[in-house]
C-alpha cells in the first residue's frame, strides 16, 4: 500500500523522529548560520546560536501550530531572535559590527535588520531540500527532472539525451516535484 509521506514540519512535532530531525538539522544550519553572521555575530558565536536555537526547537517545535495564515519563517526568525537577545543580555556574545547602542537597540526590539527575504528564504529552502533529497532518486529520474525544469530544455530534447520516453521525462519531473512538495509543505511562506 502507498503511502503519501508526511510533511517533514508535521514529523518534527515528534522529537523522538530522529531522521526528521537530522533532516532539519542539515536543511536549516547553513539559513540559521548566515542569519546569525548578519546579526554580526563572529563564527564561534554564531555556531553556539544556532546550536542553541535547535535547542529550543526540541520543545518549541512539537507545541508550533502550524496554520496557512501564518508563516513558519517568520515564527523561526521570532524564535532565533529571542534566543540572539537571550544570549546577549546574558553577555555571552555581542555584536562585532554593532555599536553598544545599537545591541541595546537589538535586545529590547527595535533596530531589528530584516534576517532573509522571502524570495531569498524561499530560494535557499528549496535549493538545499533538492541538495538533500537527491539520493533519494535514481540518476536518471533526477537528471531528467532537471535538465526539463532547471535547464528548461523541451521533454523531447531531454528525452532523446537520456535515452528515455517523453513520458519518462515528465514523470521524473512529477515524482522529484511532489516530493519536494512534501517535504517543504508549511515550511515555506
Amino acid at each position: 500500500m502507498h503511502t503519501t509521506p508526511i510533511s517533514l514540519l508535521v514529523r518534527l512535532r515528534s522529537p523522538l523522529e530522529q531522521a526528521a530531525w537530522a533532516k532539519f538539522v542539515e536543511l536549516y544550519t547553513p539559513l540559521l548560520f548566515s542569519c546569525a553572521r548578519r546579526l554580526g555575530l563572529q563564527n564561534q558565536d554564531a555556531a553556539d546560536l544556532v546550536q542553541d536555537v535547535f535547542t529550543l526547537l526540541v520543545r518549541k517545535l512539537p507545541e508550533f501550530d502550524y496554520r496557512r495564515d501564518k508563516s513558519f519563517r517568520n515564527w523561526l526568525w521570532t524564535v532565533t531572535l529571542n534566543k540572539y537577545r537571550e544570549n546577549c543580555r546574558a553577555a555571552r556574545f555581542s555584536p562585532a559590527f554593532n555599536s553598544q547602542a545599537s545591541v541595546a537597540n537589538l535586545i529590547a526590539g527595535t533596530d531589528i535588520p530584516e534576517l532573509l527575504e522571502e524570495a531569498e528564504y524561499r530560494q535557499y529552502l528549496v535549493g538545499r531540500a533538492l541538495q538533500l533529497m537527491q539520493a533519494d532518486f535514481q540518476p536518471l529520474t533526477w537528471k531528467a527532472c532537471l535538465e526539463f525544469v532547471v535547464s528548461g530544455k523541451s521533454a523531447e530534447e531531454v528525452a532523446a539525451e537520456l535515452g528515455i520516453t517523453v513520458k519518462a521525462v515528465y514523470m521524473a519531473k512529477f515524482r522529484v516535484l511532489r516530493r519536494l512538495r512534501q517535504e517543504l509543505e508549511g515550511l515555506l511562506d
